[in-house]
């Protein structure tokens, strides 16, 4: 039989949580009084691990898709999907643009050569682009010197027939957790592009779901976000959790125990011997490691669910195993289930909490070994 091991992703779940961000934006755009922002559904990195064609399908109610990856950009449309795509980071080279006209994808531009490569382009049918500025994440973006000098540049492609509809676009850094540094980012977009015409798009997952943050731009202009994280059931704040937000896991990694055996006082567990017993125990061993993408750095005290009861892991997790503590499962035998996190287990966000990362990693990092099972 196959190694006990899989991950399972839901796109009832998927689509869940897109609703639910579809009404939260509902509901601040009727306090606001002004319709919702479009939604770009950000599936970059193999939709977070969860598959590419699988967001296709799931996220179906989103007005527009949004990636980095030509190659996924062209799965999304050979999978059917006929609305907006947007690629993050734009095109790399001259020869990207003939397969952004052949595909219709909407780019994004964010430095000077880009503009420079457009300039001696021809395309069929002229592009969509959003322009990129930097308003303190200091990454992708034109600086706010630069910026209305850049956007003057993509009208004039405009003009020339090589762009289409333009639009406007930054990153924040801080909406998670700094409303005041946020603030400044909005008001130096305000500012910086203040009279020049166009769509908007600045909202990511925390912003996104931050009530009225996307309000703060005049509703004159036609707004997209940019959800992420939030779609597949992770929460982008570190003090509010998925199911405080209305959001459902859409991934399952769980596995099985394929040894059981009792430890006597004393005994050490695992590489390094990082866990010793303090009394007689149960152990069992759970065929999944790192080499599974669980992170190798998640201690002791770990959460993980054994037969349907919450427990802990012991010691270093190694390449294909790692160690549960049966105290709390007394009843548990070869072959009992266990979940890594998603359904019926911890969130991704606990362990990620545990393991000193975040919940985008261990989604982003589950191993092309893992079987994916779809519902």
């Amino acid at each position: 039989m196959p190694r006990p091991i899989s991950a399972t992703i839901s796109l009832p779940s998927l689509s869940h949580n897109l609703r639910t961000v579809a009404q939260q934006l509902d509901r601040a755009g009727v306090a606001a009084g002004r319709p919702r922002p479009n939604i770009w559904a950000v599936i970059k990195a193999d939709a977070y691990g969860h598959g590419i064609n699988n967001a296709v399908r799931a996220f179906g109610q989103a007005e527009g898709l949004a990636m980095l990856d030509l190659d996924e950009a062209v799965r999304c449309r050979e999978a059917g999907w006929t609305g907006p795509i947007l690629l993050l980071e734009g095109f790399f080279e001259p020869a990207d643009i003939a397969i952004l006209d052949r595909y219709r994808l909407t780019t994004t531009l964010h430095c000077q050569e880009q503009l420079d490569m457009l300039r001696s382009a021809r395309v069929a049918d002229p592009i969509d682009a959003f322009v990129k500025l930097d308003t303190g994440m200091s990454r992708l973006g034109f600086g706010a010197a630069d910026y209305r000098a850049a956007y003057e540049q993509a009208q004039a492609a405009q003009a020339r027939g090589v762009l289409n509809a333009l639009g406007k676009m930054t990153h924040l850094a801080r909406a998670d957790d700094d409303p005041l540094a946020t603030q400044h980012q909005l008001q130096v977009f305000n500012q910086v592009t203040q009279g020049l015409p166009g769509k908007v798009s600045l909202c990511n997952s925390a912003a996104t779901l931050t009530p009225g943050l996307w309000a703060s731009i005049p509703d004159s202009q036609e707004q997209w976000v940019r959800p992420g994280i939030c779609l597949y059931g992770s929460s982008p704040f570190a003090g509010l959790s998925a199911s405080e937000l209305g959001l459902r896991p859409a991934m399952t990694l769980s596995a099985r125990l394929i040894s059981v055996r009792s430890i006597p006082a004393g005994a050490a567990v695992g590489y390094g011997h990082l866990f010793t017993a303090a009394q007689p125990m149960r152990i069992g061993v759970v065929a999944c490691g790192y080499a599974d993408g669980y992170p190798r750095h998640a201690a002791t005290g770990t959460p993980i669910a054994v037969g349907g009861v919450r427990t802990r892991v012991l010691g270093r997790v190694s390449m294909d195993m790692l160690v549960a503590d049966l105290t709390p499962v007394p009843q548990a035998q070869v072959g009992t289930p266990v979940v890594l996190w998603g359904e019926g287990g911890p969130s991704v966000d606990e362990v990620a909490l545990a393991a000193g990362t975040i919940g985008y990693e261990l989604l982003c990092a589950v191993a092309a070994r893992v079987p994916k099972i779809v519902i």
